[in-house]
């Protein structure tokens, strides 16, 4: 049996998608699935019902929760349009189209003391922010070199090479940690984004899988190594597309 791996690329790339149209047809479902996990390893509270509801009908009935969240749901399905655009136009991964996301996916959220002292989506960070046990994070004043390097490091991307460019991208953009907040959920849609312009499959990061994510990160982070994250972003593409694959595998197409 073809692996499964393998077999998920090969199915994505027989779909030959070269348009917003397609793409959104493409991933009916999964875009929803990717907002809710992505949301809910920041913040427990995302719901996938609630996520649902906001992507297919714009509004939620009876919320109780906080307004925050409902923020950060609206500002995924807003971001995802923009993928949706995006890629619809070829654009490539710079630092414009890293902001904008980023400003999708924050706007509204950012709280009252990152505020005050004036960060603000869409913007590289102005203070030292830093995540993890280790502390990783670029200081303010070397953000916007170390972003420029690493994009400039994707104008050569090899398709054969997607997902190991794309490990590469987001363990160096967390690394870096260019913004004040929302760099997870950045890093994982640039990510995927970077995925669809090298004709694979985006996966989405499962928040039960956040510990292997979590560790998988920290290898680079504390020794640069890259394969535990290429063989975890494997692993959730098998586990994003597997209905798919199912029938694909069994029967020779996606039906």
């Amino acid at each position: 049996m073809m692996d499964r791996y393998a077999a998920a690329v090969e199915l994505w790339q027989q779909r030959n998608i070269q348009n917003d149209a397609q793409l959104a047809e493409a991933l009916n479902g999964h875009s929803i699935l990717f907002a809710y996990h992505s949301g809910k390893i920041e913040n427990n509270n995302i719901t996938y019902n609630d996520t649902r509801e906001i992507f297919e009908h714009d509004g939620v009935v009876s919320y109780t929760g906080d307004l925050r969240t409902l923020y950060e749901i609206r500002n995924a399905k807003n971001a995802n349009e923009l993928l949706l655009q995006a890629f619809n136009d070829k654009r490539p991964l710079d630092e414009s189209l890293v902001k904008e996301f980023h400003f999708l996916l924050t706007q509204n959220t950012y709280d009252e003391r990152r505020w005050k002292i004036g960060e603000r989506p869409g913007e590289y960070k102005k203070h030292d922010f830093v995540t993890g046990q280790n502390e990783i994070g670029a200081s303010p004043a070397e953000v916007a070199e170390e972003m420029q390097e690493l994009l400039d490091e994707l104008r050569d991307m090899r398709p054969d090479k997607a997902l190991i460019t794309a490990a590469y991208y987001h363990a160096k953009f967390e690394n870096i940690h260019p913004f004040a907040d929302g760099n997870g959920r950045t890093g994982r849609l640039t990510m995927n984004y970077l995925l669809l312009l090298l004709n694979h499959p985006p996966i989405v990061i499962f928040e039960q899988d956040r510990k292997e994510y979590y560790a998988a990160l920290e290898a680079w982070d504390t020794d640069q190594q890259l394969n535990p994250l290429v063989e975890f972003l494997q692993f959730e593409t098998v586990k994003t597309w597997q209905k798919q694959l199912d029938r694909y595998l069994d029967y020779g197409l996606d039906r």
